[in-house]
């Protein structure tokens, strides 16, 4: 309860201020500001500050580069570079920090969405500001159980067995991150992945190519986990059914209000369930997704939900090759370790 209530609020609050205010063209850099409630979940708060840091300082990071790629007219020589760098950094980085998510999939996203946005360039400071502010709320927001759980021992009985579960992730810093292969070979996977799901896309001429990338990235096991299709499937199937919701949702042209109300309620959830299974989640983030491009730049619902499923079958199916690829390297390197390693016959 208490993770779905500080979802909702860190996206709420700032979508119906944008609404309010008559500016629901910034409801990118509001969204992706408030990401930063998705860090230091189930953490001890002395741990939980440095998680929801690095995770705010990454996405603003990913957010300005966007910004500044898309005052510059979104040039592929600039926007591709970055988005290999903001790749293995954001791999590299939750490695090192143990972050939940431990993908760079958010920062990934924010980048490439935010460079996508037509953007004057008197514009780029107040977006980034923007995104900042939103950013700092989500921060407070995340870091206010600790002043909850010491209210009058809010955290005790059943009201606090209800809203405070017990904190028991204890991430570390891994330095030795940085010296791990399997790390460096999710880096690879994910960098390969990303030049052939988006130069298909391009190629083909596909709209919204960076849903491919971000497909991709999420199918994309994490570094030093077991590579399994399984995630690829999930993505897929979740993806799909997600549509369909998004379509019955949708599709009557909803006021913005209820747009905003969508996002909230699938973000609640999306953020109860990604990490409990991938496919269920999806089915909350994928309407998440299409309502925040809804309000942005408003097209017509089915080309927007068949360039979501296309893209996503692209990305994943890529995803997928790369895992079985992954799988052969790493069997071989067991295999060729065990053989050093094996006495010499006589």
């Amino acid at each position: 309860m208490e993770v779905g209530l500080r979802a909702a609020l860190a996206v709420g609050v700032p979508l119906l201020v944008l609404l309010a205010v008559g500016r629901l063209d910034l409801t990118a850099y509001a969204t992706f500001g408030a990401f930063t409630a998705l860090y230091g979940r189930n953490e001890p708060y002395r741990l939980r500050i440095r998680s929801v840091s690095v995770g705010a300082v990454a996405l603003l990071v990913s957010i300005t580069l966007g910004i500044l790629v898309a005052a510059l007219g979104e040039p592929l020589w600039l926007l591709a570079p970055l988005l290999l760098v903001i790749v293995a950094g954001g791999t590299l980085l939750a490695a090192t920090f143990q972050l939940i998510p431990a993908q760079p999939l958010f920062f990934v996203f924010a980048l490439l969405v935010c460079a996508a946005v037509p953007t004057p360039a008197a514009d780029i400071v107040p977006r980034v500001l923007l995104a900042a502010s939103v950013a700092v709320f989500s921060w407070l927001l995340t870091m206010s159980g600790w002043l909850l759980r010491r209210a009058r021992g809010l955290d005790r009985g059943v009201f606090g067995e209800l809203f405070f579960k017990e904190l028991r992730r204890a991430p570390s810093v891994d330095r030795g991150a940085v010296r791990d292969l399997r790390v460096w070979l999710t880096i690879a996977q994910n960098l390969l992945g990303v030049l052939i799901a988006g130069g298909i896309a391009l190629l083909f001429g596909l709209g919204h190519a960076y849903w491919a990338i971000v497909s991709l990235v999420a199918v994309i096991p994490p570094a030093r986990s077991a590579h399994s299709i399984s995630r690829s499937v999930h993505r897929i199937v979740g993806t799909v059914v997600g549509v369909g919701v998004t379509v019955l949702l949708l599709f009557w042209s909803p006021p913005p209000l209820f747009v905003i109300a969508v996002i909230v309620v699938c973000q609640v959830f999306a953020e109860i369930l990604v990490g409990r299974h991938y496919g269920s989640a999806l089915v909350f983030i994928t309407p998440m997704a299409l309502s925040v491009s809804h309000l942005v730049s408003p097209v017509p619902l089915s080309v927007l939900a068949v360039d979501r499923v296309l893209e996503t079958v692209l990305g994943a199916g890529v995803g997928i090759v790369l895992v079985l690829a992954a799988r052969w390297v790493e069997r071989r390197f067991v295999e060729s370790s065990g053989r050093r390693g094996a006495p010499a016959a006589g």
